[in-house]
């Protein structure tokens, strides 16, 4: 019973550690999104002259509804910048959209870890669907019976592999997130679009926001463990 509430009690510090978080990326994007830039250029303009500059006019930016909801689709090749986000000329603003810019870029340059991300997207989408399945079917071939099934076990570690596919996604997804943040920043730096007050303003937004992928990572991790928890708790049982 003990290992049971364990189970439950585990989650806890990654649950905390993404409330910590998701407070954090509002709170300093709200203070730094009232910090108006002096060079006058809104986040939306701003990211068009530098995907321009990087040879990126085929890269279409759009006005997306929601807060925080910024994103770069590689595939359809687009920046969506989010409504407080796109006519915004605030520090925080211009430091969001450089930061999906910068995903642009890796792009270009087909950066590693940003291309590695893409194929394992529609592999994690796949696995999910299989998981609890693959884990069911483990179940009734009798993977955890007194006599075992070998069958049952490979189902049963399908799944768990699976879900480890979900791990190594968010794993990867940190260096992607965090050379995007480096490269918006040398390029408020490098293009004089921000004073040294606002670049320290912007970074402190991005830091916010990279803050959120480390606790959805260790989240993943912790929610691998408690499964792989609970599937020997169920054997041993």
């Amino acid at each position: 019973m003990l290992l049971y509430i364990l189970l439950g009690v585990m989650i806890i510090p990654g649950i905390i550690l993404g409330i910590y978080a998701q407070n954090k990326v509002t709170k300093t994007y709200k203070i730094y999104s009232q910090v108006e830039s002096e060079g006058g250029l809104t986040a939306s303009q701003l990211a068009r002259t530098v995907l321009d500059n990087a040879g990126l006019q085929d890269i279409e930016l759009r006005r997306e509804k929601g807060f925080l909801t910024d994103h770069y689709h590689p595939k359809k090749k687009y920046i969506a910048l989010s409504e407080d986000v796109y006519d915004s000329k605030s520090v925080a603003a211009l430091g969001v959209a450089m930061h999906e810019v910068g995903h642009a870029i890796q792009k270009k340059e087909k950066y590693f870890f940003l291309g590695f991300r893409q194929v394992l997207v529609p592999v994690t989408n796949f696995a999910s669907t299989l998981l609890w399945p693959l884990i069911i079917i483990g179940f009734l071939l009798g993977a955890f019976s007194a006599t075992g099934s070998p069958i049952g076990e490979i189902f049963v570690w399908a799944g768990i592999g699976f879900y480890g596919i979900t791990v190594l996604l968010n794993l990867i997804t940190l260096p992607v997130e965090f050379d995007a943040s480096n490269r918006a920043l040398k390029m408020l730096e490098g293009g004089n679009f921000l004073t040294e007050t606002e670049l320290y303003g912007a970074k402190k937004v991005l830091g916010a926001a990279a803050l959120t992928y480390v606790a959805t990572f260790v989240v993943a991790v912790l929610e691998l463990l408690r499964f792989i928890l609970f599937i020997f708790l169920s054997r041993n049982n």
